[in-house]
Parts: C-alpha cells; sequence; structure tokens
C-alpha cells in the first residue's frame, strides 16, 4: 500500500473529527485544564482576602458577591475541577510508580471517571439545591 494511501486509511479510522485523541489524551488535556482553572480560583481567592488591608467594609463587599447564585454554580464547577484533578493524579501517580499499570490505563481512566461521578451527583445536589430554594 502506498504511504498516501495508508495516511488517508488512518485518518478516516481516527477517533472524533477535530481532536484525534483516546481517552488518554482526554484525561490529560482535562488534567492540564482543571489544574488552570484551580490556580486561578486560587489567584482570585488571594485577591479577595487581600481585600481585608482595605478594611472591613471592602472585604464584606467582595465577600458579598459569593452569595450569588451564579458564583454557587462557579463554586460547583470548582469542587468539579478539585475532585477531577486529585483523583487523576492518583491515577497519574499509580502508573508512575507502579509502571505495568500502564496496561490498564485505559480501565484505569474509566474507574477514575466512574468514581468522579460518583462523588459529583450528591455534591451536586448539596450546592445546588440551595440555589434552587433561594431562586424559587
Amino acid at each position: 500500500m502506498r504511504v498516501a494511501q495508508r495516511r488517508m486509511t488512518k485518518k478516516a479510522r481516527g477517533f472524533g473529527s477535530l481532536y484525534r485523541g483516546r481517552e488518554g489524551q482526554w484525561s490529560w488535556l482535562a488534567h492540564r485544564v482543571t489544574g488552570v482553572a484551580i490556580i486561578l480560583f486560587l489567584f482570585a481567592h488571594v485577591v479577595d482576602t487581600a481585600m481585608v488591608g482595605w478594611g472591613p467594609g471592602a472585604y464584606d463587599r467582595v465577600v458579598e458577591v459569593y452569595h450569588n447564585p451564579i458564583v454557587k454554580l462557579l463554586e460547583l464547577g470548582l469542587v468539579a475541577a478539585v475532585i477531577y484533578h486529585a483523583l487523576n493524579g492518583v491515577r497519574i501517580m499509580v502508573i508512575d510508580f507502579y509502571p505495568r499499570a500502564n496496561d490498564w490505563n485505559r480501565q484505569l481512566i474509566y474507574g477514575t471517571t466512574a468514581v468522579f461521578v460518583a462523588a459529583m451527583i450528591p455534591i451536586t445536589y448539596l450546592i445546588v439545591k440551595p440555589v434552587f430554594l433561594e431562586l424559587f
């Protein structure tokens, strides 16, 4: 088979249309995105805590923003990012310390995702319920 035909065949079999990654590359991307989200939150947290230097009134105005329902939903996103990042980090450490575990990388990724979803169900309920009670 000629090289051009092999390339065309490989492109036709690719997973997805834009991003041709599999589970490992998607988990890599999600790990990086959640890490950046956590760092951005930490920066915002340092800034809002630093508002104490301008007096209690300034700090109270900043903290009042956290009572907004939209911010509560963003808080849910932060919790999801932290939990996924932590679980995926444990998966990465298992593979780093036990290289044979790389043979089961796909199963570990699906297991990590299952534990993440199972953990987020009650957490979502606990965070979203007060928001709905406040709004409706």
